[in-house]
């Protein structure tokens, strides 16, 4: 062992440099030679291989088509030296109308579809390239772009399309290499070209000017753009994010309403998006959809969503806008290569870069012409000089005893090159009619003035940019007639799905059992004053009425769960329903966890920093968070306090300027009033303070109030079915955090605990529910009110009381139910 580490053939490396080199020149390898496009032509190298190919193999427009296995099979025996399915998938994506703007395979046969098929095998399609791909490759005989080595050297191909067209832009392009990734969106080939002649024009063109030719991208399955900040970062640096529609339009059905998808974002597939509605309607995470049918066929998309009656079409659109690929984000990032490196390009950059390919070209074209002119010219001047010595050239030939001592001959006596002799060699007997004669002079006459011409090219920039409008409007006449698919709105932040529904005053009903609905208010204001009154809802015979307010359908509500979870409702995606129907039960309106429940609901008409929402836990824990900190609508909520692992939310109130006091009671008999001053403002994430101190041991917290001042009355419930009302003010003050006093005198009367407390108001009335199931209405106003350290009297007999809440007045004899609730407002 120690004999071969002195051999002087072992060489000492660093593992981690070695690493580092061998990572870096696969990186390159990667960027360079698979993932990311050349900025003049647009083409990865397995695009270019496979155009060079079906170039060799005489696939040009009009041609008869050839398999596609065929044309795979070159492309990876002598191009491309990878497997053979990643270069027939890129084939198929050239042929695809929804991935290219102008596509550049014309495909005979089965090569996919925007719904996510697969193309047949390649051995069953077939190929040949289009119209536009042969723009691509215009003049490449003509030594117009360097030849570089295949991977084994046995052949030649293209380092670079010789391209009329301004293909990156055009067709767009993406891909991920090592550490970088390239997104460039597809554009309008009339804007594209339009916006070249507007830079030849004018070198020194802003972005605002190129974007009155390029207004945003041009996505082959058309769509609509949202807004233009996105666009104009992306032209200016090279990045930026667009978000992208589909297009819809509204029929009728009768009286419901029919959401028909006309248009898909760029890159969406149609099945999948509607398997995705499908199982959100399934979800009852949209809600209002009774059917979905894809209607689509040979002449376009059409995607059928009929909705239910009572349905809003703005508000289902909306929703599927938010929870599905119906809009998209596109990440505009426009990295192509450049002399061998990757960099990141704006517009305005991109174009120019393609202005000098193309001046490579046409000065290489033009090189090329020049000297086969010039070649061309100098046969023809030797011929013409022959023909007017044409007997000393015959009797030259005729004494030289072969035909290269004849060619020596000729070069020696008359002075002509060695390509001239040749050509006086090869001539026939006859080019020396006249009219051959007329036609060499003709010919020759042609070729001196094209020389001038490229000559002039060579000599002049006006010139050559001349040429290169020319062509550009010659690429115009040709591919300008296309259209632009997709549509611009400005201002996409400014849209609000509000702005489509009008702001009126509703009735929003929620019951016991977690059943809700709106009604608009003036299908109660014609009895405010006097008369029967009518039904407000028709419930189970185990509900009642819960909440019963008025509010404006851009109010909002609030619901907080046992778990402390936060969710919002807008008042218009509450479902509108008649006067007597039970509702809409809120679990389907809201995403609530399995076994969560709803503790409060609450209506706000803003969210304004002057009002706090106050929590209330099970354990005693209370905390205070100004209102605006929830002002952030998301779909799934947000966390509004952290409960510790045994603990639960019992309530939750809106509190404003007015509130003085907060108001906790326990289930045995403990309560304890202080000023809501005493807690601070804490943020969403955070626990609480402690609200109560227990004194006895399993005691807990039952139900909580906001009092507003001392002269507000307090009704207290006992589970025997025992309560009585107290002035707010009977309760002593004392410090957060204490024991308090106690709330009534518990007696074997009364029972062991207290059911809960409610402020009393006397456009309410208490609802009591039983432990058997039953439910005993109670005019508040008729329950005696007593001091505090008394137990009250009988309100409910024969049966122990499961929970109290407060409900609706209960109308007068000749009346069916209550008229006009209270406002949101009036209720914060």
């Amino acid at each position: 062992m120690s004999d071969l580490l002195k051999n002087d053939d072992i060489e000492s490396i660093n593992i981690e440099e070695t690493l580092q080199n061998s990572y870096l020149d696969y990186s390159m390898s990667v960027i360079v030679g698979r993932a990311l496009p050349d900025v003049r032509d647009g083409l990865k190298p397995v695009h270019r291989r496979i155009l060079y190919a079906m170039d060799k193999l005489n696939l040009s427009h009009g041609a008869k088509y050839k398999k596609s296995a065929r044309i795979v099979g070159d492309v990876i025996g002598q191009y491309h030296p990878h497997g053979d399915t990643a270069v027939y998938d890129a084939l198929v994506r050239m042929a695809q109308d929804f991935s290219m703007r102008m596509e550049l395979v014309d495909g005979q046969g089965n090569f996919g579809s925007i719904d996510g098929d697969n193309a047949a095998a390649m051995r069953y399609t077939e190929a040949r390239m289009t119209k536009y791909a042969g723009e691509l490759l215009k003049d490449l005989e003509k030594n117009t772009v360097d030849m570089i080595d295949n991977y084994d050297a046995t052949t030649k191909e293209p380092e670079v399309m010789p391209t009329r067209v301004p293909n990156l832009l055009i067709n767009g392009s993406s891909g991920i290499a090592v550490g970088m990734a390239t997104n460039i969106p597809p554009h309008n080939p009339k804007e594209v070209l339009n916006a070249l002649k507007a830079l030849l024009a004018n070198p020194s063109i802003t972005v605002p000017e190129v974007m009155e030719h390029i207004p945003a991208p041009d996505f082959p399955t058309g769509g609509i753009i949202y807004g233009k900040k996105g666009i104009m970062d992306a032209y200016e640096t090279g990045r930026g994010r667009i978000k992208v529609r589909a297009k819809t339009h509204i029929e009728q059905k009768g009286k419901k309403e029919i959401i028909v998808i006309d248009e898909l974002p760029y890159q969406v597939n149609k099945s999948r998006l509607i398997e995705n509605i499908a199982n959100l309607v399934k979800d009852k995470l949209i809600e209002g959809v009774s059917e979905i049918r894809d209607e689509s066929d040979r002449e376009g998309i059409r995607v059928v969503i009929e909705l239910k009656k009572d349905a809003m079409s703005e508000i289902v659109l909306n929703n599927m806008f938010k929870q599905t690929q119906m809009q998209t984000t596109f990440g505009i990032i426009m990295l192509s290569i450049l002399n061998q490196e990757p960099r990141i390009f704006g517009i305005i950059d991109i174009l120019k870069h393609f202005i000098n390919h193309r001046k490579t070209i046409i000065i290489r074209r033009t090189i090329f012409d020049l000297e086969k002119a010039k070649a061309r010219a100098h046969i023809l001047e030797g011929l013409r000089k022959a023909i007017d010595i044409i007997d000393d050239v015959i009797r030259v030939i005729r004494a030289s005893k072969t035909e290269d001592a004849a060619k020596e001959n000729l070069v020696s006596e008359f002075d002509f090159s060695e390509i001239q002799a040749a050509s006086i060699v090869a001539m026939r007997l006859g080019r020396l009619t006249g009219l051959e004669i007329e036609k060499i002079e003709n010919e020759l006459n042609e070729l001196i003035k094209l020389i001038e011409y490229l000559e002039s090219i060579l000599k002049s920039e006006e010139v050559l940019q001349g040429i290169i409008n020319e062509e550009f409007d010659e690429v115009l006449d040709t591919y300008g007639s296309s259209n632009r698919r997709t549509e611009i709105e400005d201002d996409y932040d400014d849209i609000d799905i509000e702005d489509l529904i009008p702001n009126e005053p509703m009735v929003v009903t929620i019951t016991h059992r977690g059943y809700i609905k709106r009604v608009p208010l003036t299908s109660y204001e014609k009895q405010r004053r006097g008369g029967k009154g009518k039904t407000a809802v028709t419930t189970y015979e185990d509900d009642f009425i819960e909440s019963f307010f008025t509010c404006n359908t851009h109010d909002t509500l609030l619901f907080v769960t046992d778990r402390g979870q936060l969710h919002w409702l807008k008042v218009y995606r509450i479902p509108e329903g008649s006067r007597t129907a039970k509702g809409k039960a809120v679990v389907n309106l809201i995403n609530l966890m399995a076994d969560e429940k709803i503790q409060s609901i609450i209506p706000t008409i803003d969210f304004s920093e002057e009002k706090s929402l106050v929590f209330f836990t099970e354990a005693g824990v209370v905390k205070r968070t100004n209102l605006s900190e929830f002002s952030n609508i998301r779909s799934n909520g947000v966390k509004a306090i952290n409960l510790d692992e045994d603990d639960t939310l019992i309530t939750a109130k809106i509190a404003g300027p007015e509130i003085q006091y907060l108001f906790i009671m326990t289930k045995m008999s403990q309560c304890i009033k202080f000023e809501i001053e005493k807690t601070r403002d804490q943020g969403r994430n955070t626990r609480g303070v402690r609200g109560i101190k227990f004194k006895h041991k399993g005691d807990k917290v039952v139900d909580a109030n906001i009092i507003r001042d001392d002269e507000q009355e307090i009704l207290v419930v006992s589970e025997k079915g025992i309560g009585k009302r107290t002035d707010a003010g009977e309760y002593r003050l004392t410090n957060r955090g204490g024991s308090g006093v106690i709330a009534m005198k518990m007696t074997p009367k009364t029972g062991k605990y207290v059911i809960g407390c409610l402020m009393v108001d006397e456009t309410m009335d208490m609802m009591a529910l039983t432990k058997a199931g039953k439910m005993i209405r109670v005019d508040m106003q008729t329950i005696s009110k007593s001091s505090r350290n008394t137990s009250g009297v009988y309100i409910v007999k024969g049966d122990d009381v499961a929970s109290i809440s407060r409900c609706p007045k209960k109308p007068d004899e000749d009346e069916d139910e209550l008229v006009i609730p209270p406002s949101a407002e009036e209720l914060e």
